[in-house]
């Protein structure tokens, strides 16, 4: 026959226990509520309050990343986040530009850059850029690229001709504007999307303009590199273009004094002197008719629309003005023209301009 056993639990012991669970209880759900919000919510917070951007390289390590990361943000809690990156399997940055917030959680930070979310530079220049070197350098500089990569396809006439172009014209493909790209963006894919804007800015209608002209696409560029480096001063530019138009119709040589600097391959030169002339090249238009082999800047878009709308005139000379001003004197005899060209000698040499 079995005993009936008496067990009597002490009230201590209950609520001892029952302390004991609910603590735990209390534990898990604020580790729980802190981790969530460092994790989806704030866990970096910048020390100035704004947005911060910087450049991943290929192979940068984490503790490198940090490292950076530390000059600009506060991190609450460093070990969450290194548990958080186990958690994700990060342990590798893909290389990138990146534009961080101000506050963050983990998950923002660590996704971002597992997946090279990235975000787009501004890449520009201008119609200072006169050679492919040029060209290339200005590139390699806001990219990661390799300016040797870049001098290599610009100077290919085999690699151009899958653009319609050539060694020579190389330049036309890359019109001055700002366009937004990944930093990351390789060689080739710049040139695919630099054709694609080539063909986005030269529309049928522009293309009518230049036929109309009797001008290709590239003639249009060559003719506007020639017209930005005579003058900076837009009213004096369509103008111009018109003279140079005229003067390929009638067949004369365009005897621009641009080309012959371009062709020196020295852009300090302010004079040009009749040893200048004598230079053999293609881009002298003293030695040669008809225009030469490539644009001597990469014109803007505003010049390009300048050369097909020029207006109709008979003009077929100018000379800087005595002014020195930028401005031009246009004529349409020689004997004009040379007594304007004497003026502006005279001028340079008061001026003592070499």
């Amino acid at each position: 026959m079995l005993k009936k056993v008496n067990i009597t639990i002490k009230p201590s012991f209950v609520h001892t226990s029952l302390g004991v669970v609910v603590g735990l209880v209390l534990f898990l759900l604020t580790f729980g509520v802190e981790q969530y919000y460092r994790y989806h919510v704030s866990n970096l917070r910048s020390l100035d309050g704004k947005e911060h951007s910087y450049y991943i390289y290929p192979d940068m390590s984490v503790d490198s990343v940090l490292n950076m990361i530390r000059k600009n943000y506060d991190i609450s809690g460093e070990l969450d986040l290194r548990w958080h990156m186990r958690l994700k399997v990060f342990t590798d940055s893909k290389p990138g530009y990146y534009v961080f917030p101000a506050e963050m959680g983990d998950k923002l930070f660590i996704s971002k850059l597992q997946t090279g979310d990235q975000t787009p530079i501004r890449l520009k220049w201008t119609n200072t850029v006169r050679t492919r070197e040029d060209l290339a350098g200005v590139l390699a500089k806001q990219l990661m690229l390799d300016s040797v990569a870049l001098i290599e396809r610009l100077s290919d006439d085999r690699y151009m001709g899958e653009f319609n172009l050539t060694a020579e014209s190389s330049r036309c493909l890359f019109i001055p504007n700002t366009y937004e790209v990944y930093w990351t963006i390789s060689p080739d894919e710049l040139f695919k999307r630099m054709e694609r804007e080539y063909y986005a800015f030269w529309t049928k209608e522009r293309r009518r303009k230049a036929e109309a002209q009797g001008l290709t696409p590239v003639q249009v560029a060559v003719i506007a590199s020639i017209v930005e480096s005579e003058t900076y001063i837009p009213k004096d530019m369509p103008t111009i273009a018109s003279l140079y138009i005229n003067r390929l119709r009638k067949g004369m040589p365009l005897q621009a004094c641009p080309t012959v600097i371009y062709a020196v391959g020295d852009f300090s030169i302010k004079r040009v002197l009749k040893s200048h002339l004598k230079v053999e090249s293609p881009y002298n238009t003293y030695l040669n008719k008809g225009l030469p082999p490539g644009p001597i800047r990469c014109p803007l878009p505003r010049t390009l629309d300048f050369v097909l709308n020029a207006p109709k005139t008979d003009y077929l000379y100018m000379c800087a003005s005595p002014a020195l001003d930028g401005t031009h004197i246009f004529s349409s005899s020689y004997g004009t023209h040379t007594s304007a060209a004497r003026n502006y000698q005279r001028m340079m040499n008061k001026k003592h301009i070499k």
